[in-house]
């Protein structure tokens, strides 16, 4: 055996029992505070022990990334140990509080995660987005000379039932993909059971029609070799015919098992016969379960064929649960070995007790592994992070002098910003699933063109047909087009929020979609927030102020969840100069790194940085004016400010958030005709308000007496008397616990039903966000003088 084929052999064999001593002592070592079980995924780790030896240790490069399989993360974590890159402490603490995660995390995991995963498909799905900006990268004339890596997803089979996986496939098919590889454990056993007879012929057949090409590992070294003796013909076709079902379960009863069923179909006193009784029952059950994806000498050397950039699967089939005794059982996914098993297998395994967390237990010739661990070119560099320098961010403003839109705004900032020749337009990546123009990319991308690894000329220009979109493919432009799926807009971004930590070049990802279609790409946000990618995220038009189009287009809960969903600053400025502030501040927020001490002015941890939300509306509205102040400017950052500051009697405050700022200006001043004092707090962010307040919380609660929040200095000269009315074009529980901060009464007013069509102002009346219906809820829920209606209720609402 060449040596590096054994110590490759070597290494398989210590992930493999690292990996499952990690997940026993979990499990059955380590006291239990909470009588549960732990977990672990042996089975789907032993699948993956071959696949991932030969990709690591024989097949990457320091410039490639991985995302690896959730199910196969202490497979992961054994390989960093083993390098030195993991603790034992945390090794130890596996799955419990401050250990070694359950799935590769980028921002929990202290070795060198390239891409976290867990929620299934996504981590799939973003190496070929991941490399979709590689080429991005590469194609601009900062981000020339860098090496070009492989973006390389680890994939559990079930995972080809995730939509997104098909998704992705089109819009790399759309892109030209290239430097991506699919490795495809081919087990064929998912939670509930195994899967469907003839899969892996549907699954060549989709990845062939997208442009890839596909690789099946089937047999391995051994099987191979058996198949050039006399017979071996007739043992390859009966593996090939035989039900995924049997072959599992004659892989979990082994080799005595093996041979008769072998024999009752094979044998015929010849050649068949002399192959299955020239090896002994373990031989016989090596050689079955010698699987292409479970034989590293078979995988190293497929890796190695591949020469091209083209994209490719590789689907190599599998053994669950390999080389351990619940190999095959359709129980093992969420099955572990028992203490009994465990021990039995430990003695197979030869390692001796007190030396179980020993990386070199059972090395004939440790100083030679480690010389041969010590030349592995993937960790040859160390930990792979990188960093970019922060980009000065330009003075943001805009006109105010007429009335416009939030939505133009942000068309017209950007455009400003594509006029001009600042380093922080030059790294604006903006993207959009099909709704560039109409969500007011339009002049953007007309002056800063669309991404193309080559040049695409745009026929209408060519035949001078007059339109507004003049779009050209260049490998200099700034927008990459997609189709209509969110999930590849949140995946996109989450790939190019990475761009300064996987290739080293800041990117500043600005990615636009209608508001309500936000949730459908939900699961892919998350996930992007999760591993801490930063990017600006435009929801517009929004909420039932996008009047003509209805229930199905109207968005409600968007500020729920962004208010909600951590890693993201969710904004919803009423006029365009809180935009121009708000983005000038989300620039450099999306680049700041810091350590988290809290802001004791806010008590918001803002230089930690992180991704911005903004909700957008297509409604333009008459503008204040040119504001100068501080208070507005940092209150717009912050979350709030007086529009109309309370007198000291006052009696109610109108708290609005968004596009319905005219109607709580309108109402203020017809409520303060009858009641004292009348304030109307402007809110941009309700996210950020609440941040703030629960951390001051927190901090009184640990004797810091003075923590303030924003909105507690706010509203601390209120009249316990007051009463709050708030208003949002979304669910009113977005403003609702504003009453909380001082205690005080609260009349929160928004939307809880879906929409309908009708004009803004029909939409306002029936769901109680216009200036008489605010008067009507003063009117009747507070004391004091009977205000004057302007316009009476629908007869729907009463």
């Amino acid at each position: 055996m060449p040596a590096q084929l054994s110590h490759l052999k070597t290494v398989e064999q210590r992930l493999l029992w690292l990996s499952h001593w990690m997940i026993h002592h979990a499990n059955h070592i380590r006291p239990k505070v909470d009588g549960i079980k732990v977990g672990g995924h042996q089975a789907s780790s032993a699948s993956m022990v071959s696949i991932m030896t030969a990709l690591y240790f024989s097949a990457l490069r320091p410039e490639d990334r991985v995302a690896v399989k959730p199910h196969a993360s202490p497979i992961f974590h054994a390989m960093q140990y083993l390098m030195g890159n993991q603790t034992r402490e945390k090794m130890e603490n596996f799955r419990g509080f401050g250990g070694v995660q359950s799935y590769p995390s980028r921002t929990k995991d202290i070795d060198d995660v390239d891409f976290s995963t867990g929620s299934v498909g996504l981590g799939v799905a973003i190496t070929s987005f991941a490399s979709i900006i590689q080429d991005y990268i590469a194609a601009k004339s900062w981000g020339q000379g860098a090496p070009m890596g492989r973006m390389v997803a680890l994939v559990g089979d079930a995972e080809l039932d995730e939509g997104n996986v098909y998704e992705a496939l089109q819009e790399g098919w759309k892109n030209d993909l290239r430097n991506t590889w699919w490795i495809i454990d081919y087990n064929r056993q998912s939670l509930d059971g195994i899967v469907r007879e003839g899969l892996f012929g549907r699954v060549e057949k989709i990845f062939d029609a997208f442009g890839w090409d596909v690789v099946r590992v089937k047999y391995g070294a051994l099987q191979r070799a058996a198949f050039e003796e006399p017979g071996g013909e007739r043992l390859r076709d009966w593996i090939d015919a035989c039900p995924n079902q049997q072959y599992a379960a004659l892989t979990f009863m082994g080799g005595e098992v093996w041979r008769k069923r072998l024999m009752d179909d094979l044998g015929d006193q010849g050649d068949v016969s002399a192959l299955i009784e020239r090896r002994s029952d373990d031989e016989l059950a090596a050689l079955m379960e010698n699987l292409g994806g479970n034989c590293v000498e078979t995988m190293a050397e497929t890796f190695a064929a591949i020469d091209h950039d083209r994209p490719t699967c590789f689907l190599a089939y599998t053994i669950k649960g390999w080389g351990t005794p619940i190999a095959g059982h359709k129980d093992n996914h969420g099955g572990l070995m028992n203490r009994s098993q465990f021990a039995t297998w430990q003695k197979h395994m030869g390692v001796a007790e007190g030396e179980e967390w020993d990386p070199m237990a059972t090395v004939e010739d440790p100083a030679a592994l480690r010389a041969f661990l010590s030349q592995v070119p993937f960790f040859a560099r160390g930990t792979r992070r990188y960093h970019d320098a922060k980009l000065d961010v330009p003075p943001i403003e805009i006109d105010t002098s007429r009335e416009i839109s939030t939505q133009a705004a942000f068309g017209k900032i950007l455009d400003d910003l594509a006029k001009g020749s600042s380093a922080l337009a030059d790294r604006i990546v903006t993207t959009s699933p099909d709704v560039t123009g109409t969500t007011s990319l339009g002049p953007w991308v007309n002056r800063r063109k669309l991404f193309a690894r080559s040049e695409q000329a745009d026929a209408f220009i060519e035949h001078r047909i007059p339109s507004t979109a003049k779009w050209e493919f260049t490998p200099d432009g700034q927008h990459i087009e997609l189709g209509i799926a969110e999930m590849n807009l949140m995946l996109l971004l989450g790939a190019a929020g990475l761009s300064h930590s996987l290739f080293g070049k800041r990117l500043i990802p600005v990615g636009t979609v209608y508001d309500p279609f936000v949730a459908r790409g939900l699961d892919a946000l998350n996930y992007a927030c999760y591993q801490d990618a930063r990017f600006l995220l435009v929801g517009t038009p929004s909420g039932v102020t996008l009047a003509p189009e209805g229930g199905a287009h109207q968005s409600v809960g968007s500020p729920l969840i962004g208010m909600s969903q951590d890693g993201l600053a969710s904004f919803e400025p009423a006029f365009a100069d809180e935009l121009a502030v708000i983005m000038e501040w989300a620039f450099d927020y999306l680049q700041r790194d810091g350590e988290g001490d809290p802001d004791e002015r806010t008590w918001l941890r803002d230089e930690t940085g992180g991704s911005v939300y903004l909700r957008l509306t297509t409604n333009p509205i008459e503008q204040p004016g040119k504001r100068v102040d501080e208070d507005f400017r940092q209150g717009a950052i912050d979350g709030a400010y007086w529009l109309r500051k309370p007198g000291p009697n006052c009696e109610v405050v109108i708290a609005y958030q968004g596009a319905v700022a005219p109607e709580a200006i309108k109402a203020a001043g017809m409520i303060g005709e009858g009641r004292r004092d009348i304030g109307v707090l402007a809110v941009t962010s309700a996210d950020r308000l609440n941040a703030g307040w629960t951390a001051a919380q927190r901090a009184r609660s640990r004797g810091h007496q003075a923590a303030r929040s924003h909105i507690e200095t706010l509203m601390a000269g209120l009249p316990p008397h007051c009463r709050l009315v708030t208003v949002i074009d979304g669910h009113p529980a977005t403003l609702a616990w504003l009453g909380s901060v001082a205690g005080h009464q609260t009349i929160p007013l928004g939307v809880e039903h879906f929409g309908q069509t009708g004009t803004i102002g029909d939409l306002y009346r029936h769901h109680g966000l216009d200036a008489a219906a605010i008067v009507e809820k003063v009117n009747g829920l507070t004391i004091g003088k009977t205000l004057q209606q302007a316009t009476p209720p629908l007869a729907s609402d009463a």
